[in-house]
């Protein structure tokens, strides 16, 4: 058994095809093939369930033989990475996006991880969850952050999930409101109330939830733009709803004396903010680096 092995296994388990993998790896389809029969002789096992036009499906005992090959590239990239760090310096480019609430507390971490490492180009980019998980999906950002709930961890199996901040929803409200004395605020004190919101997945829930229960809501209006959001509040026409670490340390909110109220709201899950990365595809030593310092940090 050997790496081009592995590897190879790896392509026809993704594309599902001798010939593409064969075209992936630049080499005939006749070397494809009779690397993976001579891996198959010598495990003991089919890798494959071949059918006529060079296609190949896994069997249940040859997707477990590729899992772990992922599982081993990876930590052959990982010695390499790591062997490479003792002699060079890290540099390179990084890319970030994430969900636009806690971008305050990313660029902190940004901030220390650049001057640590000077050389490491970062960008960073707002986007909404859903657009996230497409571009890990596409390999088009190294990193992603986002809202991590059961439901989106359940259905995306093919990616990497940890949770880095757990989370609960609260009120953000004028010092001059009346709820602004409140410790807590139950849903029955929102009705009546005008609220901004943030087009997002976990306030959407919120409302549809509260809808359910106490009818319809005075909104003035839904936006992406975090700023706009917190000026309605600053200036009181307006509450609004969010997770907690959105607003922690948030300079966005100035000194206007916004004040955050923690909802009661019992029945729900705790909400956790975490990363995303495509499973079994070994990250770069950047994006580790930077992954272990968010740990460490946030």
């Amino acid at each position: 058994m050997n790496l081009e092995q592995m590897e190879y296994i790896i392509q026809v388990a993704k594309t599902g095809s001798l010939t593409s993998a064969a075209k992936h790896a630049h080499v005939t389809l006749s070397a494809i093939s009779q690397s993976i029969s001579a891996l198959e002789t010598e495990l003991g096992v089919r890798l494959f369930t071949r059918s006529r036009g060079s296609g190949a499906v896994p069997t249940a005992e040859g997707q477990a033989i590729i899992n772990r090959a992922h599982e081993v590239l990876a930590k052959v990239n990982e010695l390499r990475e790591e062997a490479e760090s003792f002699s060079n310096t890290l540099s390179g480019t990084l890319t970030i996006a994430t969900i636009p609430g806690p971008m305050h507390l990313l660029v902190d971490v940004v901030a220390r991880f650049k001057k640590e490492y000077p050389q490491v180009k970062i960008e960073i980019f707002e986007k909404g969850p859903q657009e996230i998980l497409k571009d890990i999906e596409h390999s088009k950002i190294d990193i992603g952050l986002i809202v991590l709930t059961e439901s989106v961890m359940e259905k995306r199996r093919d990616l990497a999930f940890e949770r880095l901040l757990e989370g609960r929803m609260v009120a953000g409200v004028h010092r001059n409101s009346p709820l602004s004395r409140e410790k807590s605020i139950t849903p029955e004190k929102l009705v009546h109330q005008t609220f901004v919101l943030y087009d997002d997945d976990q306030i959407r829930e919120f409302v549809t939830d509260f809808i359910a229960v106490y009818g319809g809501i005075d909104i003035l209006f839904i936006s992406n733009n975090t700023q706009a959001i917190h000026n309605a509040v600053n200036e009181g026409l307006a509450l609004t709803i969010g997770l907690d670490y959105s607003f922690k340390n948030n300079p966005s909110f100035g000194n206007e004396g916004l004040v955050i109220i923690p909802l009661e709201l019992s029945s729900r899950e705790p909400i956790y903010y975490g990363w995303v990365l495509p499973k079994g595809k070994h990250s770069s030593h950047i994006a580790t680096r930077f992954i272990t310092k968010l740990k460490f940090e946030l």
